[in-house]
């Protein structure tokens, strides 16, 4: 059972939300949604009906935010949504279908209007942001200095049709649609929104610079909220984890306990269990304990403030005890040129003995040390040569057009990419955190971009299982200039048996997950095109080392 209701704003817009309501006579505690893709899909490619939810005892509010489906207004997106989501709540809580009680849920844009009102608004009961963030330029648009290219115009695209559809123009839609069913978009899409939504929010994202942190927006939840009851969902190739990852961090400094669940799913395919997860956090914070299952599924939680993580080796859950730890080591690049033809040749080295030992921490003296003296040994170096004409391509992981995991041991195969693998360890390896590929690297072009895959080569298998992946941009530099660059590749939990291999790929390109790189200032980054010029990127490899950062920042940093 659902009926339409408005709500009427002080500046005359009626937003339009659509209500499920349980059966028998309420109130009853809320679940409230405010989304831009309208009020009828409810996120149902990542969540159940609301009417499963209603099943279950709470009132379902899935609001259409101003300026989309059918509240009035103009959608400026992120912007326009802390006033919005005030007067959302106070209605909410005016309703008789409502006993007082709300919690918020959504993930990605619906994620993003759960964390922001007005300072002073009372917070709602509890929360459930999923995949989200609230940093426009780090968590939303860009990474490692480039734009996400293939996400940022496919979604912007998306809004862009609802709005032609909204004024009703056919044939824009009409264009839009047959632009991402041909495959074109990465090539004609920011046309498409220059033309057909100019104001939009993606056009503006991707007419900012990426290396310009004062350009762009980082929201602020009200610090009330933060210390709500709160569970966070993330997942290891979706794009928002970091933006998550964050999140947690804040919600500990305000003084809450969040639980955070990173899990096998990309941004719209989740794990099997993600709904009772959350049907379990809902009874427990809006009806009480007594309603919460004492029999529960294998990742989900156990008690306030848990952090569950999914190993992406052994395929299981894992409680995390300490995430502001890391684990995995240093390790050091090795080889020639080589390494871009024979899997072989590039090598993979341990520089400390947590690079084998799960958990164990090294002696930093020792790392330096060892370091120092890699240092005085002849310069090693692999040069990889990018041709625009045929860039290496994005598979896999959690910028690319396939997200997840992947096999990609056809891609290393390449010429233009280098590789560089472990022995058969010995010992089990235990990977945690984020990991972190320093470089000195140089070129023969004025701009280059630096690729970079961790994966996994499994004992008795020709398989390459890619586990983490990231992205550097450089430009401006002089030809043939040496310098110091840093990957930071996305998050990761895995933990490598004994006879597996540990390996690292470079490339020069990852199209369409980040645009072509053309090597010079006078053309933008963009699809390949005449103006982009063959870059060749030399490596010293014994400058070139892989470490890995804590999966949650402490509090204190």
């Amino acid at each position: 059972m659902h009926a339409d209701h408005s709500l009427t704003l002080e500046d005359g817009v009626d937003l339009i939300a659509r209500i499920w309501q349980p059966s028998g006579s309420g109130p009853w505690p809320a679940l409230l949604m405010r989304q831009p893709y309208g009020r009828a899909i409810a996120s149902t490619p990542t969540y159940t009906h609301p009417s499963w939810w209603a099943e279950h005892g709470f009132l379902v509010v899935v609001q259409d935010v101003r300026g989309q489906g059918a509240s009035g207004g103009c959608f400026r997106g992120f912007e326009q949504e802390a006033r919005d989501t005030t007067a959302t709540l106070k209605w909410l809580r005016s309703l008789s279908l409502c006993n007082g009680r709300i919690g918020l849920y959504g993930f990605s844009y619906q994620g993003f209007t759960q964390l922001v009102a007005e300072e002073d608004t009372p917070p709602p009961d509890c929360l459930a942001p999923a995949m989200t963030g609230l940093n426009e330029r780090e968590h939303w648009s860009c990474e490692g200095g480039a734009h996400w290219w293939h996400l940022g115009l496919g979604w912007g695209l998306q809004l862009a049709a609802l709005q032609a559809q909204r004024r009703g123009d056919a044939s824009a839609w009409e264009a839009i649609r047959c632009s991402l069913e041909g495959n074109r978009y990465c090539r004609d899409g920011l046309d498409l929104l220059r033309r057909y939504d100019p104001e939009g929010m993606a056009v503006r994202w991707l007419d900012r610079s990426p290396e310009d942190p004062d350009a762009w927006t980082c929201y602020q939840p009200p610090t009330s909220w933060l210390r709500q009851p709160m569970l966070l969902i993330g997942g290891w190739w979706d794009p928002h984890l970091r933006g998550v990852l964050d999140l947690h961090r804040l919600s500990l400094e305000a003084g809450g306990q969040p639980d955070l669940h990173i899990g096998p799913a990309t941004h719209l395919r989740w794990w099997p269990n993600a709904q009772q997860l959350h049907l379990d956090f809902f009874q427990r914070n809006l009806i009480g304990p007594s309603a919460y299952p004492s029999i529960q599924a294998e990742g989900t939680v156990r008690h306030r403030g848990a952090v569950m993580a999914w190993d992406l080796c052994e395929q299981r859950w894992y409680s995390v005890t300490d995430a502001r730890s890391s684990s995995g080591g240093l390790w050091q690049l090795s080889g020639s040129s080589l390494a871009c033809l024979d899997p072989s040749a590039g090598e993979l080295r341990a520089l400390s003995a947590a690079s084998q030992i799960p958990g164990s921490l090294a002696d930093t003296s020792s790392i330096e040390q060892k370091i120092n003296r890699s240092k005085t040994v002849m310069s090693e170096t692999v040069v990889i040569v990018h041709d625009p004409w045929r860039a290496a391509p994005a598979i896999g992981g959690h910028l690319s057009p396939t997200p997840g995991p992947c096999d990609r041991s056809e891609l290393d195969a390449r010429s233009d990419v280098a590789t560089f693998t472990t022995a058969p360890l010995s010992l089990t390896c235990h990977l945690r955190g984020r990991p972190i590929l320093s470089l000195l690297a140089a070129a023969d072009q004025l701009g280059f971009d630096l690729c970079v895959a961790l994966s996994v080569c499994p004992s008795g298998s020709d398989q390459v299982q890619q586990l983490s992946t990231g992205v550097t941009r450089v430009r401006g530099l002089k030809l043939g200039q040496a310098s110091s660059q840093t990957v930071a590749l996305q998050p990761l939990e895995a933990r490598l048996q004994q006879g597996d291999r540990l390996r690292i790929s470079i490339a020069g390109a990852c199209w369409p997950a980040i645009a072509i790189n053309p090597g010079h200032p006078d053309s933008p980054c963009g699809a390949p095109s005449s103006a982009c010029r063959v870059t060749s990127i030399e490596l010293t490899l014994n400058q070139c080392q892989l470490r890995f950062e804590p999966l949650i920042d402490s509090p204190e940093r």
